[in-house]
């Protein structure tokens, strides 16, 4: 029997080093930050999660909003998710556990997001799907509209991000983890673009109900090509390395305005 030796990584990662790259990346002082992480991807960061929180509220300062998605799948509808037998469906339905922004873990989203909603002064979103979290100034604004049916659109916190000129930073994660761009989803028109059917369990009048709501159906396919597309012709995208990971920075406004007009003229 054999083993083989990985390589080591240049070297340890430290939180200090985590904010100096996030300042040459182009975060100054003072944004709102919408961040999509992979700890894993960062390299051997000394102190994991807690370090990368410190250095990204480094990198914006006290005056700057940390924002991520801290989406909790598993209290999707089972007739959306389709892990389980269609027959078990409403033994799911009747037994779900009611969406608690302090309490309800994030699912898919990384140990980063993970550790970010449960901080002191974070701020999370209503959506008891698809929640946003939020730390800073900006914090409230961006969390206090989050719409059942509309989770992605004009008048949820990716509205606001959109509205405050946010950035949208890709921190060893590819651009099909821009959830941003579901807002832009959301303004443009091509052929296929319907709404489908959803539910959750909820209290109404104090009662546990499970209401179904009709939300638009959203995709991540062709993310990457829209992101390479905006970087191609506006010259908006700066990358370079952070730790051990390739970071991405993008302006929310602009790549929302362009993608909107891309998803009508490609999709």
């Amino acid at each position: 029997m054999s083993t083989e030796q990985l390589p080591f990584p240049s070297g340890p990662v430290t939180a200090q080093r985590l904010t100096t790259d996030l300042r040459a990346l182009g975060i100054r002082p003072g944004s709102t930050l919408m961040v999509h992480t992979s700890l894993k991807s960062l390299g051997w960061v000394v102190g994991g999660a807690q370090a990368v929180l410190e250095a990204l509220r480094a990198a914006v300062g006290d005056e700057g909003t940390l924002v991520m998605p801290t989406q909790s799948w598993q209290l999707c509808d089972p007739a959306v998710l389709k892990e389980a037998p269609e027959q078990w469906w409403p033994v799911i339905r009747e037994n779900l556990p009611l969406y608690d922004p302090a309490v309800t873990p994030t699912q898919t989203m990384g140990a980063v997001a993970e550790l970010f909603r449960t901080l002191p002064g974070s701020h999370r979103s209503s959506h008891p799907q698809r929640s946003i979290t939020a730390a800073g100034p900006h914090a409230v604004r961006i969390t206090s509209r989050h719409p059942l049916d509309a989770p992605a659109g004009e008048h949820s916190p990716l509205g606001a991000l959109v509205e405050l000129d946010a950035q949208v930073l890709l921190l060893g994660v590819t651009a099909a983890k821009a959830t941003i761009l579901h807002l832009a989803e959301h303004r443009a028109d091509y052929p296929g673009k319907r709404t489908t059917p959803s539910g959750v369990a909820m209290l109404v009048d104090g009662r546990r109900e499970w209401v179904p709501f009709e939300e638009l159906d959203v995709h991540d396919d062709d993310f990457v090509d829209v992101v390479d597309a905006f970087a191609a012709d506006t010259g908006l995208v700066r990358v370079g390395p952070v730790g051990e990971a390739t970071a991405m920075l993008l302006p929310a406004r602009a790549l929302v305005d362009y993608a909107a007009q891309w998803f009508s003229n490609h999709r």
